[in-house]
């Protein structure tokens, strides 16, 4: 008959084998148990198995109570699996034997099928890749990027996908946390980007504002400035003349429903030419992805609204 392990760990002692007391404490910097009546160090090396951090609140708690990175929606499964290294190497370095190897191998298939189960998962992890592309090319910030993911996972439980094309509901997530966070990027950048028709994209657009009830700030023009300038080599003081033009053209009313990139583009061919900075209407149109015409007549505009003779 076989006797019974010992345990791992001593019992934890209640009552002091000394004087009896019962007012006993646990010092994890010293890592003992010490009688507070009569100083008897019951036990010692104690191991603190409570977390390293500290919690004021239940937020904090729930916020600090796992480890490892942050939770993303911008991840399929939110970042909360794991994943084996396709290192075929053990911890000393050594290459691993063939038998093991093949272990590995169909471990890592199971544990790829696992993460990936369902018909939703798959979208997910279809529509979070190609976010990943978009706001990479694009150079979306990260909390952006975030936001479109949370939008398509929004649209994805309305039913929304449901049909259509994964690809043009994420460009239209992406371009609709692009104007909630009135990140400067336009309808035809994120659809050149995606490979999908800009109609297309526009029309999955406007099926998530309609259908998930969103509200799009108004864009403001002075946010394209800088965008349109670093590309064109606009000098900072023509930028500054520009900003000045479309904030005085605000003041006189005529900047509502006008095209903000249309806008920002003739505000700065505007500043060239009060500035002396030789810049062609043509030049700054393909920067700004508008037509030549459309710069010609917000120019056209904002020269007989402020009366400037540029």
């Amino acid at each position: 008959m076989s006797t019974p392990s010992p345990s791992a760990h001593p019992p934890k002692v209640h009552v002091c084998p000394e004087c009896g007391s019962l007012n006993l404490i646990e010092d994890f910097d010293q890592g003992e148990t010490i009688c507070q009546d009569c100083g008897l160090v019951l036990s010692q090396n104690l191991m603190s198995r409570g977390p390293e951090w500290r919690a004021f609140t239940k937020e904090e708690k729930d916020e600090r109570g796992r480890v490892g990175i942050p939770t993303s929606f911008s991840i399929h499964d939110k970042g909360l699996s794991t994943v084996i290294d396709r290192v075929n190497r053990d911890a000393f370095g050594r290459q691993l034997p063939f038998e093991t190897r093949m272990e590995m191998l169909r471990l890592r298939k199971w544990q790829i099928r696992t993460r990936v189960h369902s018909s939703s998962d798959r979208n997910l992890a279809q529509a979070m890749a190609e976010l990943d592309r978009l706001t990479d090319r694009l150079h979306v910030p990260a909390n952006v990027k975030e936001d479109s993911a949370v939008v398509y996972r929004k649209a994805l439980d309305s039913g929304l996908v449901r049909g259509r094309s994964i690809a043009a509901i994420a460009a239209a997530s992406l371009y609709a946390a692009c104007r909630s966070s009135e990140t400067p990027r336009t309808l035809k950048e994120v659809a050149s980007a995606s490979r999908i028709k800009k109609k297309d994209v526009a029309r999955c657009y406007r099926l998530l504002l309609r259908e998930l009830e969103m509200s799009m700030p108004v864009e403001d023009p002075i946010r394209c400035i800088s965008k349109i300038a670093s590309r064109a080599e606009i000098t900072i003081q023509t930028q500054q003349s520009a900003i000045q033009v479309l904030k005085d053209a605000r003041n006189k009313g005529v900047v509502a429903g006008k095209d903000p990139m249309g806008l920002a583009a003739a505000a700065l061919y505007v500043a060239c030419v009060l500035q002396g900075e030789k810049k062609t209407q043509k030049e700054i149109a393909e920067i700004a992805n508008v037509t030549e015409v459309t710069v010609r007549n917000r120019y056209k505009g904002l020269k007989d609204a402020l009366g400037l003779n540029a």
